[in-house]
C-alpha cells in the first residue's frame, strides 16, 4: 500500500465541519482509488460500508425505489448483515458508483439527512453522460469532485523507500535556484528513467518494484491498455442508436491508436488526415472528448498569444494530444523501447517521450496545459505560470538551444512572458532570464 498525496484531501473534506457535500473521487482506472479510500475509511471511521456496484449487481435494487435515508440503509442492512449505521462514525463508500445511476441521485437525501459521511469513486464517470438511458441525473450542489491522478514522481520516490530528507535537498536546490550534488543529480535522472517507463499505476508501480523486470511492467501495461479498449466499447448498449456508437468506437480508437505518431512529428498538434485521408474535426471530437473524459489524455492548447488570462487565449480546435500515464505510453510503442530508455538511446522520439512526461507531470498538479505555435516557426513547448508569471517551458531531449524562448522573452511589447524554463538532464543553473531545471524537478513547478 503506497503512500498518496490525496489522502490529505480526504482528511481535510472530513474534517470540514460545513460540508456536508459527498466526496466524488474521478479517475483512471488502475490508480488506486479503491485502495486510497479504504486504507482512509479504515484510519478515521468506526464503521465502514462498503458496496462495489460492479461485482455487487443485485445491491443496485436497493436504489430503485425512493430515495429516502432510512429506506435506503434499512434494506442496505437486510442484504449486508455485517452493515452498521452510526450517526457520525459511519461512512459510506459507494464503488464505481457509474454502474448504479440511483446510488448517485441519492448522494442528496444523504448529505440533507447529515448523518453519515459518503465517498464515492468512479472510473468511468465523466463517460456515464453518454447513458441516455439509464441516466437519473447528477445531485446538483451535493457534491465535491476529487481528481485522483496516477501517482507522481514523488510518490513514485516514496515507493520506492527514498529517504524523504532527499527529497527536501531536492527542494531546496529547486527552491534556491543551486547546483544539485552530481551523485544525487545522476540517481535522480535514473530513477526518473525508470518513472517515465514504469509510469504511476500503483499496481504495475508493485510489480515493478517486486520484479525489477520491465518485461512484466509491459505485460501488465499492454493488459491495462486492453482494458481500456474494451472499456472504449462498454457504452454501445447504453445510448439510444447503436450505430451511431459503433461509428464512435470506431473513431475513439483511431484517436488512441494515432497518439505515437501524431507526437513523432516535428510539429506535434493533433492531425486529423493521420486518422483517414480526408479527416474532418468535427467527425473526431466527440471521439478526443471520450478520451479526455475517461482521463486517458490530456489535451494541451495552442495560445493565439502569451498573455493573461491564458485560457482565454486559447485556441479550441488547435491542440496537442498526450497520454495521461507515461508507462502506458512507452507500452504503446515498440517493444523494447523502455529499455533504450533506460539507456538513454532513444533517437529522434526522445522529445516525443520527454514532452509527454512534463504534460503528465503538469496535469498532475492541476495545471492546464499550453503551448504557443506560429508558422513562422516559433515555438514554445509549454506556457504556463510558476510563482505567479507566465512562464515559458522548454523541453530539451538533449542541451538544446532556446531560440523561440529568446525571441518571445525580447519582445516584451508583444508577449507577456519574463521567463524561461528549460527542462534537460542538465543540471539546476542560470543564465539571465534562463532557469535550467533537471527534467525530474518539472513536478516542483507550481502555478502559485
Amino acid at each position: 500500500m503506497f503512500e498518496r498525496k490525496i489522502m490529505e484531501e480526504l482528511i481535510r473534506w472530513k474534517n470540514d465541519n460545513g460540508k456536508k457535500k459527498a466526496l466524488v473521487i474521478k479517475g483512471l482506472r488502475q490508480i488506486g482509488k479503491t485502495t486510497t479510500v479504504r486504507q482512509f475509511a479504515e484510519e478515521n471511521y468506526r464503521n465502514i460500508v462498503y458496496i462495489d456496484f460492479k461485482r455487487n449487481q443485485s445491491i443496485k435494487k436497493v436504489f430503485d425505489d425512493d430515495l429516502t435515508v432510512d429506506r435506503i440503509t434499512l434494506d442496505l442492512t437486510a442484504s449486508m448483515p455485517d452493515a452498521k449505521f452510526v450517526s457520525g462514525k459511519t461512512i459510506i463508500i459507494f464503488d464505481e458508483v457509474q454502474e448504479c445511476s440511483g446510488a448517485r441521485a441519492s448522494l442528496k437525501s444523504f448529505m440533507e439527512d447529515g448523518r453519515y459521511d459518503v465517498i464515492c469513486t468512479g472510473s468511468l464517470l465523466g463517460i456515464k453522460g453518454y447513458n441516455k438511458k439509464k441516466s437519473s441525473g447528477v445531485p446538483v450542489g451535493s457534491e465535491r469532485i476529487l481528481y485522483m491522478k496516477p501517482m507522481d514522481f514523488e510518490e513514485f520516490l516514496w515507493a520506492k523507500g527514498i529517504d524523504k530528507k532527499l527529497i527536501t535537498y531536492l527542494k531546496e536546490c529547486y527552491e534556491q535556484k543551486r547546483p544539485i550534488r552530481e551523485s544525487v543529480h545522476e540517481a535522480m535522472l535514473r530513477y526518473f528513467r525508470e518513472y517515465i517507463c514504469v509510469g504511476g499505476l500503483p499496481y504495475v508501480v508493485e510489480r515493478f518494484l517486486t520484479t525489477n523486470d520491465m518485461n512484466v511492467v509491459y505485460q501488465e501495461q499492454r493488459d491495462i491498455l486492453d482494458e481500456y479498449k474494451d472499456d472504449f466499447g462498454k457504452h454501445l448498449d447504453e445510448n439510444e442508436k447503436e450505430e451511431t456508437d459503433f461509428a464512435l468506437l470506431s473513431r475513439i480508437n483511431r484517436v488512441f491508436d494515432s497518439i505515437p505518431a501524431q507526437l513523432a512529428k516535428e510539429n506535434k498538434k493533433f492531425v486529423y488526415s493521420l486518422l483517414e485521408k480526408k479527416g474532418r474535426s468535427e467527425n473526431y471530437l466527440s471521439a478526443i472528448q471520450w478520451l479526455y473524459d475517461a482521463g486517458i489524455i490530456n489535451l494541451c492548447y495552442n495560445l493565439n498569444t502569451i498573455d493573461d488570462p491564458l485560457e482565454c487565449n486559447k485556441i479550441d480546435n488547435i491542440f496537442k494530444i498526450y497520454m495521461q500515464d507515461s508507462g502506458l505510453f512507452i507500452a504503446m510503442l515498440e517493444r523494447g523501447t523502455a529499455g533504450k530508455i533506460l539507456r538513454g538511446e532513444m533517437g529522434a522520439y526522445k522529445g516525443a517521450v520527454y514532452e509527454n512526461i512534463v504534460a503528465d507531470c503538469f496535469s498532475k498538479k492541476g495545471m492546464n496545459l499550453y503551448y504557443f505555435h506560429k508558422e513562422s516557426g516559433l515555438e514554445i513547448d509549454f506556457v504556463t505560470r510558476e510563482n505567479g508569471e507566465i512562464s515559458l517551458i522548454e523541453v530539451k531531449a538533449a542541451s538544446g538551444n532556446t531560440k523561440s524562448a529568446v525571441t518571445v522573452l525580447k519582445n516584451k511589447e508583444k508577449y507577456n512572458a519574463r521567463k524561461c524554463i528549460k527542462l534537460s538532464a542538465n543540471n539546476i543553473g542560470t543564465a539571465e532570464n534562463i532557469i535550467t531545471i533537471p527534467y525530474y524537478l518539472a513536478f516542483m513547478i507550481e502555478e502559485v
